[in-house]
């Protein structure tokens, strides 16, 4: 069994008496997270929920007026917020080159924090039947606010509409403001049955990211598709160089748009992403094998830095590979097929006929793979997704860590 889970934005239309009681509530409860944010950082750390419940729970309630569970609520927002930035404090090691000239990656935990996590949007999470319901057979929305409860209406897209059919548990909703409209954001969960068998998937497909090729794809028939990066590459360019201008004047107004194009190439980059994971898990049936490489700490790779100048650097730490991943697995996992992450050393060097390993075989400026034993000849990238198919298949074979051995060919 697997569960599935989405986050829905309602957009909700509440009166004037409605708007100063959220705004009352949401400033609160932003400024009880932040003294309790305060209180974890100044306290080696505690994340332990039934602890900082009791010590902070009464001065909550006292000094912020929250009811008994928005108090907790808070408190559970605080503690998965620094458990959030510890993980991807852990992703991401610090690193140094020592005087023998070998790389040392030290761990990174939250002890390298300088300051507490800062809660600056105004905002409230409401459980669900107790802090916001559905009602009059689901056409509004009750709120609870710090106040009375209150009554309102909400758009319902067509697209959101399956997740009314009661197949899907509804979560801890987050109330927000954004730019004058409010909205539910609420969490959706659905536990499917799990009918993937890795041992006969009715597809294998390796999947290559990049910057030049989005995604390259090579399958068990031996087809590939492309999808060009130049675009997105342009457009990236667009952005940073009205990002250099506007941080060049240094105003509050440049500062302004500097926050807004943030959010702007954001969402524009999260569509590009949706595209492509639809389009990759629509052009193949249920029951894929999705096989790609494990990319974690790409940013630090002094061979993907070193030979790139500075605007070649910044596309590739600006380069939203993880978002990408995070939306195939999910879409594969939905249409019912998988997604497996393999080892990446040497998928761009590995001829994918003969298994030899040479890097002097890829011509980065000429795009090209040439074997220098076998003679074989390809786009460089495309080389990179058959040898991902071909770990693919070893997985598929029992292998549960496929990966490629220098030195050791077909």
């Amino acid at each position: 069994m697997k569960e599935l889970v989405k986050t829905i934005k309602l957009h909700i239309y509440p009166d004037n008496n409605a708007i100063a009681l959220f705004k009352d509530m949401t400033m609160k409860y932003r400024d009880a997270c932040n003294f309790i944010s305060e209180y974890v950082f100044n306290n080696n750390y505690d994340l332990n929920f039934i602890h900082v419940q009791d010590v902070l729970y009464h001065d909550i309630r006292d000094n912020y007026g929250l009811k008994s569970q928005l108090a907790i609520s808070a408190i559970k927002t605080v503690t998965a917020s620094y458990k959030t930035v510890k993980e991807q404090l852990h992703q991401h090691p610090y690193k140094y080159v020592d005087a023998d000239g070998s790389t040392v990656y030290i761990d990174k935990d939250l002890g390298w924090l300088w300051k507490p996590i800062k809660f600056n949007r105004p905002q409230a999470d409401l459980v669900r039947r107790r802090d916001y319901s559905f009602i009059e057979t689901g056409r509004c929305l009750s709120i609870n606010t710090l106040g009375k409860r209150v009554k309102l209406t909400y758009d319902l897209p067509d697209c959101f509409k399956e997740y009314f059919d009661s197949s899907w548990s509804f979560g801890t909703a987050k109330l927000v403001n954004l730019k004058g409209k409010w909205y539910l954001h609420i969490p959706v969960s659905k536990t499917m049955a799990d009918n993937f068998d890795p041992c006969k998937p009715t597809h294998v497909v390796g999947i290559d990211r990049g910057l030049r090729f989005l995604y390259n794809t090579y399958d068990e028939k031996g087809h590939s598709i492309f999808y060009n990066g130049k675009e997105v590459i342009d457009k990236r360019n667009t952005f940073n160089q009205v990002r250099a201008e506007l941080q060049s004047r240094d105003t509050k107004s440049a500062k302004r748009k500097l926050k807004a194009l943030s959010g702007r190439e954001n969402r524009w980059m999260s569509d590009v992403n949706h595209q492509i994971s639809k389009t990759l898990t629509e052009t193949y049936d249920s029951g894929t094998l999705f096989v790609l490489e494990n990319l974690e700490n790409i940013s630090f790779n002094e061979d993907n830095l070193s030979r790139r100048n500075k605007k070649g650097r910044n596309q590739i730490r600006s380069w939203s590979f993880y978002q990408l991943e995070q939306d195939l697995i999910y879409k594969a996992s939905e249409s019912g097929s998988w997604v497996i992450k393999v080892e990446a050393k040497y998928t761009s060097q590995r001829c994918p006929k003969c298994g030899r390993i040479h890097k002097q075989n890829r011509n980065y400026k000429l795009h090209e793979y040439k074997c220098d034993s076998c003679g074989y000849t390809s786009n460089d990238d495309r080389i990179g997704a058959m040898n991902l198919y071909e770990l693919g298949m070893m997985y598929v074979s029992g292998d549960k860590n496929p990966h490629f051995v220098k030195g050791k060919s077909k």
